[in-house]
């Protein structure tokens, strides 16, 4: 799968590799950005560079922000107040709700790079409360040259401290040119491989930058070799197989669900407020005019591929 490029807010563009057409998730995992790299010295004629993303709703899912570049200041309605960088995670749990806002830093570092990830809550913690946790350091596997971080979940027999609510892995994955991997995959899980950066062959496959590769469950290793200088994200999990609805920045079960909390956010209730972003939360866009339906990991609406959204 290649990224097609989406606006976020006002001033940032991010190349989004799912929700896809045809791959709805890649274990819980449902929402893969890449942003960047951008060079925040350049003038621009919006009147800001970076990132600014005002305050904002979610419900039913985890976001997870990984830099490879930059510095991004973190806002939530439970009064957390957090700078990201490099090799740090911030992970957002929502449950039933939470708003947050996400801005580059002033006078920060002058070029910002990442990754924006979310993660579908299984109906058990769908409606817990939200939290907001931030690793500032996460454990490094290397291996003949190359570094793998592990960022949420377990690889190799090192697990990352961040909470999660289902099985689950996200690592990060540095390769300098020449260098080998072979990352051991839990045989239930599906994976999905995204380079960030250079060009890698993954069990002869070539994959450029962009390019984020789907493998099905199944027993074995992956084998990752660099072509050059590589930055690759590995992230996959237990196939969710409940269906569910993903519109605007919320995860649930049904049109029902999505409407409650759109008309929520609308009336101020629910999400509680952000304080110490300069401007005004994101208003709550018009729902269409059909029910939305649940989709199937796959893309596949349940009852059939007609008629509805």
């Amino acid at each position: 799968m290649t990224g097609r490029e989406v606006a976020i807010g006002t001033y940032t563009t991010v190349r989004r590799f799912l929700p896809d057409r045809w791959r709805r998730s890649i274990g819980a995992w449902c929402f893969v950005d890449h942003f960047g790299p951008e060079d925040l010295t350049r003038p621009s004629s919006a009147g800001r560079v970076g990132m600014w993303v005002p305050p904002h709703p979610h419900t039913g899912l985890q976001t997870v922000t990984w830099l490879y570049d930059g510095e991004v200041r973190h806002r939530d309605s439970l009064g957390t107040e957090q700078v990201i960088r490099p090799g740090g995670l911030n992970l957002m749990t929502s449950g039933h709700g939470i708003a947050h806002s996400e801005e580059s830093v002033p006078d920060g570092a002058p070029v910002l790079h990442g990754l924006q990830l979310w993660i579908a809550l299984p109906s058990d913690a769908r409606n817990g409360p939200a939290r907001f946790e931030h690793h500032a350091d996460l454990p490094p596997l290397t291996e003949a040259g190359a570094t793998v971080t592990v960022v949420l979940g377990a690889l190799a027999g090192v697990r990352s401290p961040a909470g999660v609510h289902s099985p689950l892995v996200g690592a990060d994955l540095r390769l300098p040119a020449g260098a080998t991997v072979d990352l051991p995959l839990e045989p239930d899980f599906e994976h999905g491989l995204l380079v960030v950066s250079g060009q890698v062959d993954a069990d002869g496959v070539q994959l450029p930058a962009g390019t984020l590769r789907y493998r099905p469950p199944a027993a074995g290793r992956w084998r990752v070799a660099a072509l050059t200088d590589a930055t690759a994200f590995l992230l996959g999990g237990e196939p969710v197989e409940e269906p569910f609805v993903m519109w605007w920045n919320f995860v649930a079960p049904d049109h029902d669900s999505i409407s409650r909390a759109r008309d929520d956010w609308a009336a101020g209730r629910r999400f509680g407020q952000v304080v110490g972003f300069d401007g005004d939360p994101l208003p709550a866009p018009d729902l269409p005019r059909v029910r939305l339906v649940p989709r199937r990991r796959d893309g596949t609406r349940v009852g059939g591929d007609h008629g509805t959204r």
